[in-house]
């Protein structure tokens, strides 16, 4: 009795085939897998830069607190614009669980210049306002150089600008003078970036005694500053309207700037989802690409197939000889996908101070579906391969 021998293909021949079939067209197989590669880098650039950005959000709401709320005025009934009480930051001070609470209030008509020989009209977005003091520890800002005003400066001509105020009129160093008001204010102190507090980065912020003096100023705030212990937070928001206007809490309007800060990471994160979906497009068109590379293989290959197959590989491994070139081919555009994308995230985080986070997960995932994506496209042209009989193959 004869027994009928049967060719074994084992997984390393499996893979020495794939990588010859690659290493054969080395140009077509990379510009084969660089569809690929840009899909997935686009998806782990658009992911990384996303979750980057959430952890500096986390890390700022971390260091800056959620426990500050901001008191302004809202519109009475008539629809006018309504003012706080002068003497609502008092009273805000005794509310229970509050730590500290100060104000601003802009000064309407008073603009700071460069110099005087600006135009008037050149006010550069900026205003001026009268500040209370612990504006620093209530808002969580810093200086970026000089001092806050004492009780001696705040009666004096001395300005201490925001980030962008300084920024705006070119000015770096403290000393410096600007024209204010029609007269002119020594710098003392320039603030950094206030992220619970932007309007701050625009002003001009003076004492309320100087302010007073020169402007008539009224004593009636335009913000109020508030934090309050973690716990007394929620309780604090609904005191603060009847304890700042007793006589019209509905002309009173309080929110909580950390809820900014994280609605404004939700909106990010729901264009990152959009991103995402442009990067699968992406990915899709480098599949496609992967199967017409593979299409155009088989029918170049021809001869190689029914010489194989006349010495006696069967269709399946003629099958699974395609296959993993094609999963290969995929896999070469799913590793440099992964890593333009982790290097264009490290290059813009870096670029931002941020910190590099990109879930592992997500690198494990890009390599994995191009895989999944290779097997997908590769498979018809695989079977068509398998299909061609040896002699059709060798005559072809």
């Amino acid at each position: 009795m004869s027994v009928r021998l049967q060719a074994r293909l084992r997984p390393s021949d499996l893979l020495g085939l794939g990588f010859h079939g690659l290493r054969a067209h080395p140009l077509r197989a990379v510009l084969s897998a660089l569809g690929i590669a840009i899909g997935i880098a686009a998806m782990i650039a658009v992911i990384g830069i996303s979750t980057s950005s959430e952890a500096l959000v986390k890390q700022r709401l971390a260091s800056l607190g959620t426990n500050l709320l901001t008191v302004t005025a809202g519109s009475d009934m008539f629809g006018g614009d309504a003012k706080l009480p002068a003497d609502a930051i008092i009273r805000v001070r005794n509310v229970p669980g509050v730590e500290t609470a100060t104000w601003i209030s802009t000064l309407k008509d008073v603009h700071v210049y460069r110099s005087a020989s600006i135009d008037k009209g050149e006010t550069g977005g900026l205003t001026v306002a009268a500040a209370g003091d612990d504006l620093l520890e209530a808002t969580g800002s810093d200086l970026q150089a000089g001092a806050w005003m004492n009780e001696v400066t705040e009666k004096l001509p001395a300005v201490v600008l925001g980030y962008k105020a300084a920024e705006r009129l070119g000015i770096s160093t403290v000393g410096s003078q600007v024209w204010l008001g029609g007269r002119y204010f020594t710098v003392v102190g320039i603030l950094e970036r206030a992220p619970l507090a932007p309007e701050l980065d625009t002003a001009a912020l003076i004492g309320a005694g100087i302010a007073e003096e020169l402007f008539g100023f009224d004593g009636s705030p335009t913000t109020i500053y508030e934090r309050s212990a973690d716990d007394a937070v929620d309780e604090a928001r609904d005191l603060l309207p009847r304890t700042v206007n007793p006589e019209a809490p509905n002309e009173v309007k309080v929110s909580r700037p950390s809820d900014a800060l994280a609605a404004k990471n939700t909106i990010d994160q729901a264009f990152t989802g959009l991103l995402v979906g442009v990067g699968s497009i992406a990915l899709l068109v480098g599949g496609i690409g992967v199967a017409n590379t593979m299409v155009i293989t088989v029918l170049e290959r021809r001869r190689e197939i029914g010489l194989r197959r006349a010495i006696g590989a069967t269709r399946g491994h003629i099958r699974s000889q395609f296959l993993v070139e094609a999963v290969l081919l995929a896999s070469l555009g799913g590793l440099g996908g992964s890593l333009i994308g982790w290097l264009i995230t490290w290059i813009v985080a870096t670029g931002n101070g941020w910190l590099v986070s990109i879930p592992p997960l997500v690198l494990v995932a890009g390599v994995v579906v191009t895989m999944f994506v290779g097997a997908i496209a590769g498979s018809i042209p695989a079977i068509r391969a398998a299909r061609t009989s040896p002699t059709a193959a060798l005559s072809a």
